[in-house]
């Protein structure tokens, strides 16, 4: 089974669309969008099964130029 995870991130000033694009490109999300307040994009991914969800964060999503910060929030069980 999945995991799934929200993922905030913080961009550097004017850096949002890049960094969305990138993001994308990289076909790792479920669902991305432009927010307000503290953060400028949430994602949704679904980590694979057997994979460590930190490790794969860093890995896949971490090495962006333009990311300055993220919060991932872990899911359990769907209501």
């Amino acid at each position: 089974m999945t995991t799934c995870v929200f993922i905030q991130i913080r961009c550097r000033p004017g850096s949002t669309y890049k960094v969305a694009e990138e993001i994308a490109l990289r076909e790792i999300h479920s669902e991305l969008y432009s927010t307000s307040g503290d953060y400028d994009l949430l994602m949704k991914v679904y980590i694979p099964e057997g994979q460590d969800v930190g490790k794969y964060i860093n890995d896949e999503l971490l090495d962006i130029q333009g990311i300055e910060r993220s919060l991932t929030t872990m899911t359990f069980k769907v209501f």
